[in-house]
């Protein structure tokens, strides 16, 4: 017995911000979004579409922390006339930081509280979420959580919540032209790596495993290309929709021991999260062959029959696009580096993996290159 749920709707395609105006509809919007250029730019065109907000929180910066979020919270608490819907634009940090201000309606303590004790869900406030993706990896515009990074006592919290859902995701690939890089590679690896996550996940049903081949399919295909053509909008348009089906995977089974090994590796040694999630995979998916047969006939959809030689194939992946796979060169010795695995297996994304200890141990060998 399995179940699936995604309350998101999804538009999805070039030229859909067009469609804001009528999303919005007349109701005072909050935009969240990052303080750049470029992003005014956008906020411009919707102005120009939906009207001006009625605030505009511009203070995101990656991995939300608790200091700018309760300057966020403070800003959406003292607005007047209040906010009646939230305009997420920008990457996932800027739709994790709408979504604590949808929740943080009576200020940050109330999230914080909630977050460190589990306690106050009522205080916690509601507010609608349009998410605008500028990025195609993180998938935040189609869950019902939120990163939340405590830097001050070197902590990553999930503020999880149902009403956290965006109400709207609107996917415009056009967006997503010309970004950079390495936050293409970054972002898309965070997609691959939900995928993978999601099969090798204690929570996987049907629906997921096939959101999940599509979206890991596609982007090892992709990719590549991708990385020496940024301006290439059908490739955009392509790990965009990848991206998008590894969310609607993940959004169901959370993700498991590649992100729990990820954020001590980000909040420790400031490796971006989508490069701390993915050096991994090829380690993780070593050691959780044979696990479970709904597992590997995933893996096999997307690796072929062989799926240690799959391992090896995802591991050149990385290598060609310059991830390296050796924890070494993310600054994690080898002591450090079983006491992270033993920690990560005991923590809550750990303890949706699928595998064991001893097999992801015995793997531990071969992730080197």
């Amino acid at each position: 017995m399995w179940i699936y749920e995604n309350p998101v709707r999804i538009r999805f395609g070039t030229g859909s911000l067009n469609r804001i105006g009528d999303l919005v509809h007349g109701r005072a919007y909050c935009l969240v979004t990052y303080d750049e250029p470029i992003f005014h730019d956008i906020a411009q065109r919707i102005t120009a579409l939906a009207g001006p907000a009625a605030l505009t929180i511009d203070n995101v910066t990656p991995n939300p922390d608790f200091h700018m979020l309760t300057e966020s919270c403070a800003l959406f608490t003292a607005a007047r006339p209040a906010p009646e819907v939230i305009v997420a634009l920008g990457g996932g940090s800027v739709i994790d930081a709408a979504k604590v201000v949808a929740a943080g309606g009576n200020g940050f303590n109330a999230v914080k509280r909630y977050l460190e004790d589990g306690a106050g869900g009522d205080a916690l406030t509601s507010v609608p979420i349009i998410a605008i993706p500028t990025t195609a990896g993180t998938g935040s515009e189609i869950t019902s959580w939120g990163a939340v990074w405590d830097t001050d006592a070197g902590r990553k919290y999930s503020l999880s919540r149902r009403s956290l859902y965006p109400e709207e995701a609107l996917i415009d690939p056009e967006l997503m032209v010309g970004m950079p890089r390495m936050l293409t590679v970054s972002t898309a690896l965070d997609a691959l790596s939900h995928s993978l996550e999601s099969i090798w996940n204690v929570n996987g049903n049907p629906v997921s495993t096939n959101h999940a081949v599509n979206a890991a399919t596609e982007i090892l295909d992709t990719l590549p290309g991708l990385v020496d053509d940024l301006g290439n909008l059908d490739l955009r348009v392509r790990i965009a929709r990848a991206a998008t089906f590894a969310g609607l995977a993940f959004s169901n089974t959370k993700t498991a021991l590649a992100h729990s090994i990820s954020y001590p590796i980000t909040l420790n040694y400031g490796t971006p999260h989508g490069i701390a999630c993915s050096f991994s995979l090829p380690m993780v998916m070593r050691g959780v062959i044979g696990a479970g047969d709904a597992c590997d006939a995933g893996l096999r959809r997307i690796f072929g029959s062989d799926l240690l030689a799959g391992a090896d194939r995802l591991e050149e992946f990385l290598v060609k696009l310059g991830i390296s796979v050796d924890k070494a060169d993310y600054g994690v010795n080898d002591g450090e580096w079983r006491q992270l695995i033993e920690s990560a297996m005991a923590g809550e994304r750990g303890r949706n993996f699928i595998g064991s200890q001893e097999r992801v141990a015995e793997s531990l060998g071969t992730n080197k290159r």
